[in-house]
């Protein structure tokens, strides 16, 4: 995976040894509200240790899932992710689009990091070649539906096309 780093962050593969953000970050109900149709907060370790497995399994060199750590003072904030989305259906197979997301620490809020991350990995997604990139968030997330704006993602509605809910949906196409 391609680490990445903007003026603040350095964005990079998680590790074995962030077993414990991840386990606090995804154990947080402020975090988890607006992921999934259903919160399911994160119980223990074992299950955080899978999950950075499961994100390793997820880079191509293009995609990935990033812990994203501030320059400063070397902490985690969050974690960015670009990835197939799953379409709706009984069964979670491709859609054919990549989606952009973000999770991040509530420790972390109102720093820009988010934008700032995102805008990272949505400029490596373009020079590698990706025509479009799309991004879902639960209508009631407005701070995520901000992100999307100003990285330049545009408001494309609601729609059910991904993860079996409605969701609104935002796209940006490769300026290239």
């Amino acid at each position: 995976m391609q680490t990445l780093e903007t003026p603040r962050l350095i964005l990079r593969p998680y590790t074995s040894e962030d077993a414990g953000f991840v386990l606090d970050l995804y154990s947080r109900l402020e975090v988890q509200r607006y992921i999934g149709t259903t919160p399911k907060l994160m119980q223990d370790r074992s299950e955080a240790l899978a999950l950075i497995e499961a994100w390793a399994r997820v880079d191509d060199g293009t995609c990935g899932i990033w812990a994203v750590q501030d320059k400063k003072g070397a902490n985690l904030a969050g974690t960015l992710l670009l990835k197939s989305i799953p379409a709706s259906g009984p069964e979670r197979v491709p859609s054919g689009d990549t989606e952009i997301g973000w999770h991040f620490h509530p420790d972390s809020w109102g720093r820009g990091y988010a934008s700032e991350a995102a805008a990272a990995v949505l400029a490596h997604a373009f020079d590698a070649g990706l025509a479009q990139v799309v991004a879902v968030t639960n209508p009631a997330n407005s701070a995520s539906m901000r992100v999307c704006t100003r990285i330049g993602m545009q408001h494309r509605g609601s729609t059910d096309r991904y993860y079996n809910t409605v969701c609104e949906l935002f796209a940006a196409k490769n300026p290239a």
